[in-house]
């Protein structure tokens, strides 16, 4: 399967030099100069690592990486700045960097972390695809269902949720099977074992 490396960065020479350096690999390049456009992917291809310029209009790099993780795409980010400050380097590992390297970017360093992040994105490949595929379920949950959902993850009876949602036994039930069935689980321990996968099970 081919790699993919994505790049968005809103300064065409930059995009150009990355370009060259990597086109000695057999890797799949594209490239953005708008991080909307980016962003307006309707999906994104596994395995792959994202290369973000922190520093652009509209979207910085940090509210892309956000905005990746939360339509559940598990994709190592490696952030481009040209103010390499240390307080920006740790907001850029909490944001979950893979890696983070300032401009100008020596050559080794860029291929080696290029490489490493595409490694990591190829073993947890199968991982990634799932969470990507829970998240939309959970996406298609309406607000009350999604509220519900939390309430059945923290391990709360059918009259527990009735009591806690200000409705009835019954109705609590009608809509605990459908947040199943949204979730196309079988069982509240799937349910537990997909909010697992999500990383939402210990929120509440």
């Amino acid at each position: 399967m081919n790699k993919k490396v994505y790049i968005v960065d809103d300064d065409q020479s930059v995009i150009s030099a990355l370009k060259n350096l990597l086109s000695s690999e057999d890797y799949l390049i594209e490239a953005f100069t708008s991080p909307a456009e980016f962003m307006n992917l309707q999906s994104y291809s596994l395995p792959s690592c994202l290369i973000v310029d922190l520093n652009m209009p509209g979207f910085n790099g940090f509210e892309v990486a956000s905005a990746l993780n939360e339509r559940g795409y598990s994709i190592p980010t490696i952030f481009l700045t040209g103010h390499g400050t240390i307080p920006v380097s740790v907001k850029a590992m909490k944001a979950g960097a893979f890696e983070f390297l300032t401009k100008p970017v020596l050559p080794d360093d860029l291929m080696n972390s290029v490489s490493d992040a595409l490694s990591v994105s190829e073993k947890n490949a199968v991982q990634s695809q799932e969470k990507q595929t829970l998240t939309t379920r959970m996406h298609s949950l309406t607000p009350r269902e999604k509220e519900l959902m939390h309430l059945i993850i923290r391990g709360l009876l059918n009259k527990q949720i009735a009591s806690e949602m200000e409705i009835s036994e019954i109705t609590a039930k009608v809509h605990k099977r459908r947040v199943l069935d949204k979730m196309k689980v079988r069982s509240v321990p799937e349910l537990i074992r997909a909010a697992e996968k999500l990383g939402i099970l210990h929120e509440n």
